[in-house]
């Protein structure tokens, strides 16, 4: 449970953008899809574990957790700090109805396009007042993490990199990819994340990996396999980070070491950009053209700020002129695809934004691993 310290810290920020924006009151939305579940915790204290979930945010009084009535003995009601809860049968109509009767003209919404129940949203949309959409604010708002913030994502660091060692010395050909990924699950599990982690793979034969993402499966993986797994998860106090490495027992293709040899400078570029007042844009480019000099594009997105939530506002791209500050936090993972986007490398890091420059969270090399630098350590 955060401190109230903290708790005040978080709502005198997010009613400042409220003010700001001329609204009224917030919804903010929070569902049990990996990700879109932390900016109801952050801003009530209630962990979702099944269905959805609304805060409703007032510029001026206390909050109000709304749960749809099907989800009433689901989730510890006792755990969030927020004690005015409600279950309604059609939560949408509930907060019409508040909002009516408050008569509030301009309501933000924390969710709109991506969380919001389609019959919660119809509800609202036959009133008058004016829906906001408030995503980039809300997370503007909550951007810069505080010093208790920083502590739950370091001890997420931790247990991710735990569990990277439990891969490590899982992996070895024969194996399927689902084989060598459980061992790193159950580290996750064991030390806090719950079901709060989505861990996919890039892959494929021959020293290379396609360029899409995939569960890992109950493939068989073999020695000249490129693994690379993306590794999301929380800790225990829901804070998001992310972190990746290539792995392969047998040798890379010509092709995949190309890439690969650009990658720390291209890394080492970003970082130095990571810093007060820089663009998030600016971080984007340092990378992107270390690999475009190297005849390599960018597919996935670069990165973007995390906490609670997974991906939060502001992105790390090419159009992204968002000033970044101090003690924002970010995953910043560039993958490089070939020139037919068929073949690619990927890393990820989550770095905090520094005064002068970028920390990153994982003291780990990037290189190629092949599971023998888990058994010299053991």
């Amino acid at each position: 449970m955060p401190t109230q310290k903290e708790i005040d810290r978080r709502y005198a920020s997010i009613r400042a953008a409220m003010a700001a924006n001329n609204v009224d009151a917030l919804i903010v939305c929070g569902n049990q899809y990996a990700g879109f579940e932390g900016a109801v915790r952050y801003v009530s204290g209630f962990e979702i574990v099944h269905r959805y979930v609304y805060v409703l945010l007032p510029l001026s009084s206390e909050p109000t957790l709304l749960f749809p009535r099907e989800a009433r003995w689901i989730g510890d009601k006792k755990s969030p700090w927020v004690r005015d809860q409600v279950w309604a049968e059609i939560p949408g109509k509930w907060l019409r109805e508040r909002i009516e009767e408050k008569q509030w003209k301009r309501v933000g919404v924390y969710g709109l396009d991506f969380i919001m129940a389609v019959r919660d949203y119809r509800e609202l949309q036959q009133d008058t007042f004016e829906l906001v959409p408030f995503d980039f604010h809300f997370d503007m708002a909550r951007a810069v993490k505080s010093e208790e913030e920083l502590a739950g994502v370091r001890d997420a660091m931790d247990i991710i990199l735990d569990g990277f060692d439990a891969l490590l010395k899982s992996y070895q050909p024969g194996k399927t990819e689902a084989e060598i990924m459980a061992p790193a699950v159950e580290r996750f599990f064991a030390r806090g994340a719950g079901p709060r982690m989505m861990n996919i793979v890039l892959s494929g034969t021959g020293g290379e990996a396609e360029a899409h993402f995939k569960v890992p499966s109950l493939r068989k993986v073999a020695a000249d396999d490129l693994l690379l797994y993306s590794l999301e998860v929380t800790g225990e106090a829901g804070y998001w980070v992310e972190f990746s490495r290539a792995l392969i027992h047998d040798k890379p293709s010509a092709r995949t070491r190309a890439m690969s040899d650009v990658y720390p400078e291209a890394m080492e570029a970003a970082r130095r950009k990571m810093h007060d007042g820089v663009l998030a844009c600016e971080v984007h480019k340092a990378a992107a053209d270390v690999f475009q000099r190297a005849g390599f594009a960018l597919g996935h997105l670069t990165g973007h700020s995390i906490g609670l939530t997974m991906i939060e506002h502001p992105a790390i791209g090419a159009n992204a002129k968002i000033e970044l500050k101090e003690n924002m936090v970010c995953s910043f993972h560039p993958q490089v695809v070939d020139q037919d986007g068929q073949v690619c490398l990927y890393t990820q890091d989550t770095y905090r934004i520094g005064k002068k420059e970028g920390e990153c969270l994982a003291s780990v090399p990037w290189k190629f691993y092949s599971g023998a630098e888990a058994r010299k350590t053991a």
